[in-house]
């Protein structure tokens, strides 16, 4: 705002005729934050940028009324006359103006998506700003003009300052007289030349790359890794480490650290997270994406094990961390449908040579071991299936028994089976189910364990299956 302020001063170079404006910047801006607060609205990001960007479009208006009206002034009318004419004469200019402002945002208001529900609070803010400026400089400004300003004498003298500025600002205007000359004094050039620039705008829109918000080098790229769905999670350690160290070789990588295992940051059990941190950019000749592109070359040496990588970005829409860039969702009510449709689309995607690294997050080739429990049997023998499940619990589940108070920590003791009897399905003829006559009962008399495959996780958006 003082910025604002003291550029009006140094142009204008009247203390009276930088206040009037002064007072209508603040009033604009005060209106605003009522209507934000009738409306609903918070102070966000977007909100305080639009503002920002406000603060320079609420003074245009009654610096425009000003000056119709010192016009008139100098032209010998008293303050108040003055005020009157000017007001009828630039009014319609002034709701011109704003209406041509407010078409410029209309288009953020009805855009639809994650991103017009960004940017409409940002439309609105400054809609309802300029508008408010509007009602202040048809109002306020005329009557402040009519009471503070004053028809300057013609004997008056100003500073030294002054009479630079004022010989500056007459150059000035002199040199633009003279160009207008020049080139209203030449149609057919300035018509070619508007011409050329026409066509080489739209030859550049079509040539420059184009995209909702451009790609940062910020430092730190993100990767994802996969392997087959059956991978167990040793095997995927020991592939998640060799693929560390392949990278750890490009000379622009300063440092990695993966995850793997799955829960709040893996969804399942054979991805990973990667998060590689470059050297600062002035200690490297290679963007992020020259960057990405090594290191997808040294990735595809490292066996069982694929890796998507993309810059991180400051500014993201979306907080869910996918694979690639860009994100296309297929949703239906039938799981089955939509696990037969989604290789097809991948195929199709897979065969635009525009497009790279085509994946999808669903995995339907995960292995199930099935227990199909003989209640017949269990009966017979006394065992409750109550007692199945637990028995399992106890050796897969690592279920919580007791904890251990020390004077400083405590710990918690875990049950559950030695690591060599969890490797194998045939590990469950091993296990025992206590009956209810005290009995213990092998888990293979009650029930059968088979092998199949299926999905290793549901994706789900909007409540719907999702991929």
């Amino acid at each position: 705002v003082a910025l604002v302020v003291m550029v009006i001063f140094v142009f204008l170079r009247k203390l009276w005729a930088t206040v009037i404006p002064s007072v209508a910047l603040p009033l604009s801006i005060i209106g605003t934050f009522g209507v934000m607060s009738l409306c609903g609205f918070s102070l966000d990001n977007l909100s305080l940028m639009a503002l920002t960007i406000a603060t320079g479009f609420v003074v245009d208006d009654a610096i425009v009324m000003i000056e119709n009206i010192v016009r008139y002034i100098e032209d010998g009318d008293d303050p108040e006359t003055a005020a009157r004419k000017g007001a009828r004469q630039i009014g319609f200019t002034v709701v011109s103006l704003t209406v041509s402002l407010i078409a410029v945002f209309i288009p953020l208001l009805f855009m639809s998506g994650v991103i017009g529900r960004l940017f409409r609070d940002f439309a609105l803010v400054l809609t309802i700003a300029v508008t408010i400026s509007a009602l202040v400089s048809l109002t306020l400004t005329p009557m402040m003009c009519a009471k503070l300003l004053k028809a300057e004498k013609p004997d008056e003298k100003h500073g030294a300052v002054f009479d630079w500025t004022e010989r500056q600002f007459a150059n000035l205007l002199g040199g633009y007289e003279k160009s207008l000359r020049w080139v209203m004094a030449r149609p057919k050039q300035t018509l070619t030349v508007f011409g050329i620039t026409l066509i080489a705008t739209g030859l550049l829109f079509v040539a420059i790359p184009k995209g909702l918000l451009p790609q940062q080098d910020t430092g730190v790229i993100v990767g994802v890794a996969e392997a087959e769905a059956s991978i167990s999670f040793p095997a995927m350690k020991a592939r998640a480490f060799a693929l560390t160290e392949a990278l750890r070789g490009d000379p622009d990588v300063q440092s990695i650290a993966a995850f793997v295992g799955s829960g709040s940051i893996n969804p399942t059990l054979n991805t990973g997270r990667l998060n590689i941190v470059l050297k600062p950019r002035s200690e490297r000749d290679s963007s992020a994406d020259d960057v990405i592109e090594r290191l997808k070359d040294r990735a595809a040496g490292v066996e069982g094990i694929s890796l998507f990588m993309q810059p991180v970005q400051d500014l993201q829409i979306d907080s869910r961390i996918a694979r690639t860039q860009y994100q296309y969702v297929l949703r239906s009510l039938d799981a089955a449908e939509l696990a037969e449709w989604t290789p097809k689309l991948i195929t199709a995607l897979k065969a635009q040579p525009q497009l790279a690294d085509v994946t999808t997050e669903q995995q339907t080739d995960g292995l199930y071991l099935k227990l199909d429990i003989q209640r017949d049997r269990a009966s017979r023998l006394g065992v409750p299936v109550q007692a199945i499940d637990d028995a399992l619990y106890d050796a897969f589940g690592q279920r919580q028994v007791t904890t251990i108070f020390t004077q400083v920590t405590q710990y918690r003791v875990v049950l559950e089976v030695p690591p060599e009897f969890r490797k194998r399905p045939d590990a469950l003829d091993q296990l025992y189910v206590k009956s209810s006559a005290g009995a213990l009962v092998p888990l293979s008399a009650v029930a059968t364990a088979t092998t199949t495959r299926g999905p290793l996780v549901l994706s789900h958006q909007g409540q719907l299956p999702a991929a």
